[in-house]
């Protein structure tokens, strides 16, 4: 008979099981309080969610990554147990938790454990620089970090700060109760890019996703459906990745690759029977165009973050006509979704609509002085209803500027959003009223880079543009004018920026100007920018190159990798020493890059070895390395079976 792995955690000094410590006092003030909502929350937490399912069906299967796997009623009690730890740490209501674990069962026990004691979420990326993740802890005043033990020393936090989670199991704690939750207070707290230069927390309440996750009209999901879980657990499609099949009894399967390739994403459908997918458009896109497998395993494919390429989706439902393809719009400040609309080929003749609000999601499109905007004109979107956040962490003038009481709606959020309503009441989106854009699913303030880029000594003036925006080769550029005398290499820039940003706020193409633009205004012309080739208005501007396209000589491995690096950068590369992100390389195109290798070579290589290892020369090691194991006999077994799909069964093997 198999059994699911026990998770607990160890803490050097901590409190012994059973045993309470008192608690340390909890400031309160800088949370943001909500407004009296305009409809009843919906009346259950997430714990009393997933308790519901682990007592209408126990032994279904809840949540699998391929080595472990728990029922309902293991999940519940395995976050039981760890929530009695929890409690006797002094977290409870108010206090806020870091969690910085790998993508695996103990992160959905872990999250769940932390509710179930009372405290709310910060989810922490391992990719994140330190002073990222300690700005986080610090802002968000985390009483402790749960996470993995080597990720937890690499972030440079002391045993003092952190509980490290194992797969040790013990009876020694029972459960406690099994919901210390209010569905008014926070869950979550999400960190996004900030215009001010810091990064802002936006915290959302229980009630907040409980409404997403059980609409009667949202996205579909049922006992017999799985979801992947493959978004970093700073995103927030994440909410709907894991809680989303949880609530309706379904089962989550994590991909447990920390970066995973197209191909991974497409084997990992396969093996666990995955029925229902969120990905964002850019990697819908990508996925599209080479005409992935994956889409003929699924049921559902829900698709956001960005526009939403009609020939794409045409093209996706003309080969799989049984798909049904969900086009998802909703910023972090109303909870993951808002609007959602069911594609169908018709639409994909012109934009693609966002569709309506769902659940107790209402939206209104407002002109400047906030009068409701005729039916096809062009205005602001303003969202309220009960999935809206709480506000902003520690940001009380943004709470206020962002979140408003509007009369005959109550409290409303403004999103920045142009949209237009159509004649049979859907959205179309029209853009932005501010510099914040989106590349590749994340949403960048280009304030926060402009801000960083201005604290290096070589840099005297900075904007940060996205050329070719919405398009598969997207670059978030920096404009720069040096300080006089400066001669930086982009590498160093580039590094510099690195060891204080996220990886996706990192800029993957630079030029340098004598001068920026300016409007007529006097300020900087970021239209131009982003539109701009080699010369703006009689200022020169050239692109600081690391390495040139034609130095070095290149061995035949190394001449496999370069020409994979050629076709993604549409440009010639034959320098052993190129660094792939330097060069103008990025995840996204990274991820092709894998695919050709793995394909040409027939090896596999991970995504995380590729950036690891960004150089031509490097990368050849790697694939030589990965072809001597091919043909070593002796290598590593074949994974466990698949889980079986449609079904609730264990995946043969399984712990």
């Amino acid at each position: 008979m198999t059994t699911a792995t026990r998770l607990t955690a160890t803490q050097p000094g901590a409190a012994p099981p059973g045993t309470t410590q008192p608690a340390a006092a909890v400031p309160t003030a800088s949370l943001p309080t909500a407004a009296a909502p305009t409809a009843a929350m919906p009346p259950a937490t997430l714990p009393a969610l997933i308790a519901r399912q682990a007592e209408q069906q126990p032994d279904a299967l809840a949540v699998t990554d391929g080595a472990t796997v728990l029922t309902y009623r293991e999940l519940l009690d395995a976050a039981g147990r760890l929530a009695a730890v929890l409690a006797a740490r002094g977290i409870g209501p108010g206090s806020a938790v870091g969690l910085l674990c790998a993508r695996s069962t103990r992160l959905v026990v872990a999250q769940l454990a932390i509710w179930r004691a009372g405290g709310h979420v910060l989810p922490l990326d391992p990719a994140y620089p330190r002073p990222r993740i300690a700005e986080m802890t610090s802002d968000a005043g985390a009483r402790l970090v749960l996470g993995d033990k080597a990720l937890l020393a690499e972030a440079g936090l002391t045993e003092e700060q952190t509980l490290v989670l194992t797969e040790q199991g013990t009876d020694e704690t029972g459960p406690v109760a099994p919901d210390a939750a209010d569905p008014a207070a926070p869950a979550l707290v999400f960190y996004t890019s900030g215009s001010t230069g810091r990064a802002k927390g936006v915290l959302v309440p229980h009630g907040a996703v409980t409404d997403l996750v059980t609409a009667p009209d949202a996205i579909a999901v049922g006992p017999r459906d799985r979801v992947l879980f493959h978004s970093a657990v700073t995103f927030d499609a994440s909410t709907f990745e894991l809680w989303a099949p949880l609530a309706r009894g379904a089962a989550v399967a994590v991909s447990p690759a920390d970066r995973p390739t197209a191909e991974e994403l497409v084997r990992d459908v396969e093996r666990f029977g995955v029925t229902t997918l969120m990905l964002t458009s850019a990697l819908f896109h990508h996925l599209a165009a080479r005409q992935s497998r994956i889409f003929g395993v699924l049921r559902t494919l829900a698709v956001g973050g960005e526009v939403l390429a009609p020939e794409h989706a045409g093209a996706v439902l003309r080969a799989f006509p049984w798909l049904e393809l969900v086009n998802v719009y909703g910023p972090t400040e109303a909870t993951t979704f808002t609007t959602l609309h069911r594609v169908t080929q018709a639409d994909c003749t012109g934009p693609i609509p966002i569709g309506r609000p769902f659940g107790g999601a209402r939206v209104l499109v407002l002109d400047e002085q906030l009068a409701p905007v005729p039916a096809g004109t062009v205005g602001e979107l303003w969202i309220a209803g009960e999935r809206l956040a709480l506000g902003y962490l520690n940001r009380p003038e943004m709470t206020a500027e962002r979140f408003r009481e509007l009369p005959g709606t109550g409290r409303a959020y403004r999103s920045g959003d142009l949209v237009r309503q159509l004649p049979d009441g859907t959205l179309e989106f029209h853009g932005r009223t501010d510099d914040q854009v989106k590349v590749r699913g994340f949403r960048i303030e280009p304030g926060e880079i402009e801000h960083a880029l201005l604290q290096l000594p070589e840099v005297a003036e900075a904007v940060v543009v996205v050329r070719r925006a919405g398009q598969a080769d997207a670059a978030l550029t920096a404009c720069l004018v040096l300080a006089e005398g400066a001669t930086p290499a982009v590498e160093t820039l580039r590094d510099r920026l690195a060891e204080r940003l996220p990886a996706h706020l990192v800029p993957t193409a630079w030029t340098v100007l004598d001068a920026l633009p300016l409007t007529t205004s006097g300020k900087a012309d970021r239209r131009a920018l982003a539109t701009a080739g080699a010369t703006l208005d009689g200022a020169v501007a050239d692109a600081i190159a690391p390495h040139p396209a034609t130095a070095g000589t290149l061995s035949p491995i190394q001449q496999v990798v370069a020409e994979a690096w050629s076709r993604a950068l549409e440009r010639p590369i034959t320098d052993p020493a190129a660094d792939f992100l330097a060069e103008g390389g990025h995840s996204l195109l990274a991820m092709w890059v894998v695919d050709d290798l793995c394909q040409d070579l027939g090896v596999d290589l991970s995504l995380a070895d590729f950036l690891a290892h960004p150089t031509v020369a490097r990368q050849a090691e790697l694939l030589e390395q990965a072809l001597r194991d091919a043909d070593d006999p002796g290598g590593p077994e074949e994974p466990d079976g698949p889980v079986g799909p449609g079904g609730h069964d264990r995946p043969e093997g399984a712990r």
